[in-house]
């Protein structure tokens, strides 16, 4: 089996150099490395142009604008020719065997169309931490699915190629979106494994999840994304009730975020970000989040489906308005709390 992995690069400079010996060091050499550049600011290009010099095994494109992971990897994903896709964020490294074991598994059972990868959280201060999934041999794909839901089970993975096929990286947003792919991925495999193959994510935090920019909102709209797949697969009732649960959590951690980031973003950008909040707080359908969950302080949603902007502004107007006096609140409480 040939093996295509996806590089995403953007500003990695810092870190790349270690992620392409990882793939270098790999024991399974039957493999592809596709490169995609995405329009990088920094030394990244170069050393890219340099590793493919070494190894004709590596491929390099680079883009002329800045279009985010999800497009970098589909560009590189139209290039591969592998049976198998495989991907590695440019600061991320794999252990040596990684997708040599990934491949085993893949050969003993045909059935199975996703191989997770052990992950290993590698934190800013040099500590390591698994990530805390159940250990599993074998799960069926629509377990696996509701599983990702609330990321249970993680989005590190091998799959075969024709899952990528028909299910490319999502492009909604440029950031979060290509986490949808995933379930996607999960839910048409007859069979999701594990194997000993580990991969090791660096916790960044001048990352997009980490960092005080208004694309970390961009949460907001990829689950309205996954949303509208699910409706287009017809998945039962129970399934929208878990994932708009996710969805209203989502709500509440963005407000967290801009509660606690706010001072470090623009004025344009904080703005934008309260709008963005308000405007998916109205799409949640309140009657699908978890009954025990949105009875609690912090995640009231204080409106019900039918109050909207253009049925009862006014209305709406109040109950925006005493949803964020709600949050204020609350994580002002957690952060007193937090200090003592």
């Amino acid at each position: 089996m040939t093996v295509s992995v996806l590089v995403a690069v953007y500003n990695a400079e810092p870190y790349l150099k270690e992620c392409m010996d990882s793939l270098l060091a790999q024991t399974y050499r039957d493999m592809e490395i596709l490169c995609v550049d995405d329009c990088s600011t920094d030394g990244s290009s170069a050393l890219l142009a340099d590793y493919a010099r070494q190894d004709a095994r590596i491929s390099v494109t680079r883009l002329t604008e800045n279009s985010g992971q999800a497009h970098a990897r589909n560009v590189a994903l139209s290039m591969a020719h592998g049976d198998l896709i495989a991907f590695l964020d440019s600061d991320d490294t794999m252990a040596p065997d990684a997708i040599e074991q990934a491949v085993k598994v893949f050969e003993q059972h045909p059935k199975t169309g996703c191989v997770l990868l052990k992950v290993v959280n590698c934190l800013p201060d040099g500590s390591r931490q698994d990530y805390p999934m159940s250990d599993f041999g074998c799960m069926g794909g629509y377990e696996a699915f509701v599983k990702s839901l609330t990321w249970k089970v993680h989005g590190w993975y091998v799959a075969r190629t024709e899952l990528y096929r028909r299910f490319p990286f999502d492009e909604t947003c440029k950031s979060y979106s290509d986490d949808n792919t995933t379930r996607l991925h999960y839910y048409y495999s007859e069979e999701v494994r594990t194997c000993d193959g580990v991969y090791y994510y660096r916790l960044n935090p001048s990352s997009v999840t980490h960092a005080p920019s208004i694309r970390r909102f961009d949460y907001l709209r990829a689950n309205e994304s996954m949303k509208r797949m699910l409706h287009q697969l017809k998945v039962p009732n129970d399934i929208l009730d878990i994932y708009e649960t996710v969805r209203w959590r989502v709500v509440v951690d963005s407000y967290m975020f801009f509660y606690w980031n706010r001072q470090r973003m623009n004025n344009e950008d904080r703005l934008k970000a309260l709008q963005e909040i308000r405007r998916v707080w109205f799409t949640i359908e309140t009657k699908r989040v978890e009954s025990q969950l949105k009875h609690h302080f912090g995640y009231m949603p204080l409106r019900n489906n039918s109050i909207t902007n253009q049925t009862v502004p006014w209305l709406s107007n109040i109950c925006w308005f005493l949803f964020r006096v709600q949050e204020e609140v609350y994580f002002t409480l957690r952060k007193i709390l937090k200090n003592r």
